[in-house]
């Protein structure tokens, strides 16, 4: 039988490879986010690669044994098509094209046409199918987990109806104060900024500044003399 038509598969070692470099985690290897035709995608240097591949750390041999098997490894890449070397648009660094010439450059760019292991996507739609399954056999489950389930559902309904109330109230109070005080007083001032769930209980209240105030480094445009009595030293003097 003829072996015509056959389309060669990746090896596994390149496979392991494709995915080493894809995780910046392991590899190190920083990719750059970029548009090629019209599709998002990471790119990075070709030197960069061999860096990754070369490298020694923590005790550990480095995943090739010299830079030439690194280069070829990622002409491997290449040739089936997990990476494209590509050139970047001189006026738009992100804006990508295809190079006609798809051999490998150390000072050349190269986007990713892998995608990454697919587990977490399998892992994730079977989590999705088992959490609509659950719902539709609610009826069927026993009683203590229904009834552990109502009382979730209560607690969520229960926490979100004290947010809820918290801005309304932390609204009325900064609506009064602005017409008794030149400043309005906000309670938990950072309760809607982009901060950790604790920091947004932190200070427990301020007075807000004025538009053309300059806000202390880092935190937000609500900032007052009682939140910086409560920050540290430090912070007071960058904010001064």
């Amino acid at each position: 039988m003829s072996d015509e038509g056959v389309v060669e598969q990746p090896s596994k070692e390149l496979m392991g490879l494709a995915t080493y470099l894809y995780s910046p985690g392991k590899s190190g290897l920083r990719a750059r986010e970029g548009v090629l035709n019209g599709r998002r995608v990471q790119y990075f240097k070709g030197k960069s690669a061999l860096n990754a591949l070369t490298k020694s750390e923590e005790g550990q041999a480095p995943r090739v044994s010299s830079r030439d098997e690194a280069i070829e490894w990622v002409q491997e890449l290449l040739d089936f098509q997990l990476v494209v070397r590509c050139d970047r648009n001189a006026g738009d660094s992100r804006q990508l094209s295809v190079n006609p010439m798809q051999n490998f450059e150390e000072d050349a760019y190269y986007a990713w046409l892998y995608e990454g292991s697919q587990l977490m996507v399998i892992l994730g739609g079977i989590g999705v199918v088992a959490v609509v399954l659950a719902g539709v056999m609610f009826p069927l489950w026993p009683s203590v987990l229904r009834n552990g389930t109502w009382y979730l559902s209560m607690l969520a309904l229960g926490l979100l109806g004290l947010l809820f109330a918290t801005a309304i109230v932390r609204l009325i109070i900064y609506l009064i104060t602005m017409v008794a005080a030149p400043q309005g007083l906000w309670i938990f001032p950072n309760l809607f900024e982009d901060v950790g769930f604790f920091e947004s209980f932190v200070p427990l209240y301020a007075w807000e500044v004025p538009k053309d105030a300059k806000p202390a480094p880092g935190g937000s445009a609500k900032t007052s003399a009682a939140a910086a009595t409560m920050a540290p030293a430090s912070d007071q003097k960058k904010a001064e």
